[in-house]
C-alpha cells in the first residue's frame, strides 16, 4: 500500500501541471492582426470573446487605424457599441490624423457620432486640415450631423482650419446652395455662429453666396 501511495504522490503533481499548461493554452491572448482582423469582418461575437480573453482593444492595423476607427468607417454601428463599451479611444488617430469621431463627423454617421460624444469626445483634436467634426460635416452636406454638432454645448462652431474656413464658409463655398446647404447654414446661424468671419482673403460668407447666385442662403446671411 506504501507503494502505491508514494507513486500516487509522485504523479500527482504531473497531473496538476498539464490541466494548468492546458488552461493555459487555451486562453491565449489573441494578436493585434487577428483581432482588426475580426473587426473587418465584423464578426461581433468573435470580437467580444476576444476582448474577454484580454486581447488589445487599443489594436490598430499597419496605418494605425484603431479597431473602433476600422468599425466607424464600415458602419458599423454594433461593432462599435461593443468597443466603446470595453474602453475604445473615440480621439485615438491613426496615421492621416483620423479618429473614430472625426471620421464619423465627416462621414454624417449621426448615431455614431451622438456614441462618441457620449463617450469622450473631444473638441481639441483636429483632422489633417486642423479641421473639426463638423467642418467636412458642412461641406458634405450632412445635415443631421451638423445640427448635433452645432448644438453641443462648448462645440467650437467658429473654429478655422488650416484653410481659414469655418464649417459656414465651407457650406457656402463648397456646397451647391441646395437645401440641404441651406439648411445647414440656417442651422449654423441659430446656433449662434459668427457669420462675419472672412476667409484668408478677407471675403465673407455672404459675399461669397452673392458671388454664386445662391439667393436663399444670401437671404438667411442678411437676416
Amino acid at each position: 500500500m506504501r507503494k502505491n501511495f508514494f507513486l500516487f504522490v509522485l504523479a500527482a503533481p504531473l497531473s496538476m501541471w498539464s490541466c494548468t499548461a492546458s488552461s493555459t493554452e487555451n486562453t491565449e491572448v489573441m494578436t493585434d492582426q487577428e483581432i482588426v482582423k475580426l473587426v473587418q469582418n465584423n464578426d461581433v461575437n468573435a470580437v467580444a470573446q476576444a476582448l474577454k480573453a484580454g486581447a488589445k482593444v487599443q489594436a490598430t492595423d499597419s496605418d494605425q487605424r484603431s479597431l473602433l476607427l476600422i468599425a466607424t468607417v464600415r458602419s458599423q454601428i454594433e461593432m462599435a457599441k461593443l468597443l466603446v463599451k470595453h474602453g475604445a479611444d473615440v480621439n485615438q488617430q491613426a496615421l492621416n490624423l483620423d479618429s473614430a469621431f472625426l471620421y464619423a463627423g465627416a462621414t454624417g454617421q449621426t448615431e455614431l457620432v451622438k456614441l462618441y460624444l457620449d463617450h469622450g469626445a473631444r473638441f481639441d483634436v483636429f483632422n489633417r486640415y486642423n479641421g473639426t467634426a463638423l467642418i467636412p460635416a458642412c461641406e458634405r452636406g450632412h445635415v443631421e450631423t451638423v445640427r448635433l454638432l452645432a448644438n453641443t454645448k462648448d462645440f467650437p462652431i467658429d473654429h478655422i482650419n488650416r484653410l481659414q474656413w469655418t464649417g459656414l464658409m465651407e457650406a457656402v463655398v463648397l456646397g451647391d446652395g441646395s437645401v440641404k446647404f441651406q439648411q445647414i447654414v440656417q442651422i449654423l446661424k441659430e446656433a449662434g455662429a459668427d457669420l462675419s468671419i472672412p476667409d484668408r482673403d478677407g471675403i465673407t460668407a455672404l459675399q461669397h453666396a452673392k458671388a454664386k447666385g445662391y439667393k436663399e442662403i444670401e437671404q438667411i446671411l442678411k437676416i
